[in-house]
């Protein structure tokens, strides 16, 4: 080989050295997104490929933008447009721009559209003439939506694993009738303040879903016993979250249908249920002690220091405990719990509000509790900063103790609950 020939080889370029699908060999071994974007960056070839490849957008797009994103981006299987709280002034998507989306975005399978008001009906059935391959839909904030226009959806797209409708009003039993009918695989179901579903409607649900992992009715408050019953019989091996915050009928026979069918919970939440006592807590105590993680309880207000020290012994993987404004709550739980030489895995204690509980409560947690990471005792009288610094309470180095502020402020524990 002469030297020319050794300094010309030297010189090939890369893009006539890799092929298009060796070159996707390297974006594939990419795991960050900026990473990606930057891969994008080096030519107009190598942004072709990356557009192409690209399966997740986040994205605030008008109708010409959503064209010219549909072009680029075809291989998209997330599409997130949802608006936060702040805009939700904000009509967001529209209709038209639901036309755009179903007819650019043909492999689609998970859409947000939270906080886009300006959806309607028939926006809904134009998804579900179009995109048969949707499997998860989030519409919560959504108010204009009624049954109408979802159910046009779900008998179009029979594959929905997740729908997300939190605080649509307008949605009723008639649509949980549809979801029975068409959208068998259904997991994953959130109504939190669809006020007008009834224990009816989730009779109708548990006749067709059958393998729901996640459901939330909160502030469903036309939810009681006869429905959690219901599902809790019918979907007793797939279901490990259930929320039912502020269901004022919810009461004791729930719990113990809970307790009797599903060993598998990991995270219930009775906030607000002050129909629930001590018994059917012990009862979910021992059919979930494995699986529970999370459990919130707050302003359960007939519950006693009996139920939460039960709960606490026997719940070997308990990570998050809230028992917020339970006025019969007292120092007595901690105490029993260090006097029993205990250690357990509790990330998560919220007591805001529990005049029962003092520093000496709080100085037993923490010598059971050596892994906690946040501890919210705002609105607790007998305990401040300043009585914990004196009394020399020592806590974990990871550990946010929050002794200030309302309890209307932003909570960081939604993740758990």
């Amino acid at each position: 080989m002469t030297i020319l020939e050794v300094k010309n080889k030297s010189h090939t370029c890369i893009n006539d050295a890799l092929t298009d699908d060796e070159l996707r060999a390297i974006l594939m071994r990419l795991s960050k997104e900026d990473e990606k974007d930057l891969f994008g960056m080096v030519c107009k070839r190598w942004l072709r490929l990356q557009s192409t490849e690209r399966r997740k957008l986040k994205a605030r797009a008008g109708p010409w933008m959503l064209r010219s994103m549909a072009k680029r981006f075809s291989g998209v299987i997330e599409l997130d447009l949802s608006q936060s709280e702040s805009r939700s002034f904000y009509p967001g998507v529209t209709d038209k721009d639901l036309e755009i989306i179903a007819s650019g975005f043909q492999y689609l399978k998970i859409l947000d559209l939270r906080n886009c008001k300006g959806i309607t009906d028939t926006g809904m059935t134009t998804l579900g003439k179009r995109m048969s391959s949707l499997q998860s839909v989030d519409v919560s904030f959504c108010k204009k939506l009624s049954d109408k226009g979802f159910i046009d959806l779900v008998q179009g797209c029979s594959n929905l694993r997740r729908i997300h409708l939190k605080n649509c009003r307008l949605i009723s039993d008639e649509l949980l009738r549809a979801l029975s009918k068409t959208c068998a695989y259904l997991e994953d179901l959130g109504l939190s303040g669809c006020s007008n579903v009834t224990d009816s409607g989730l009779g109708y649900l548990a006749n067709g879903c059958r393998r729901i992992k996640s459901l939330d009715v909160s502030r469903c408050t036309k939810i009681g016993d006869d429905g959690v019953s219901n599902i809790s019989r019918v979907c007793s091996s797939s279901i490990i979250t259930l929320k039912l915050l502020d269901c004022y009928f919810v009461g004791d026979k729930s719990l113990f249908s809970l307790a009797y069918s599903c060993t598998n919970i990991e995270t219930l939440v009775i906030g607000g249920c002050r129909n629930i006592s001590d018994d059917s807590i012990k009862s979910i105590a021992d059919s979930c002690k494995k699986s529970l993680k999370n459990l919130r309880m707050d302003w359960c207000t007939s519950i006693s220091n009996f139920a939460i020290s039960y709960i606490l012994l026997n719940c070997e993987n308990l990570v998050a405990l809230d028992i917020g404004c339970c006025d019969n709550l007292t120092d007595v739980i901690f105490h029993w719990l260090e006097g029993a030489n205990f250690e357990m895995n509790l990330k998560v204690l919220k007591a805001s509000n529990c005049s029962g509980f003092t520093v000496s409560g709080i100085a037993s947690l923490l010598k059971f509790c050596k892994h906690i990471q946040y501890l919210d005792v705002r609105s607790c009288p007998h305990i401040t900063k300043l009585g914990c610094d004196q009394a020399g309470l020592v806590f974990p180095k990871t550990c946010h103790a929050n002794f200030f502020g309302s309890l209307l402020d932003s909570d960081t524990t939604e993740p758990y609950f």
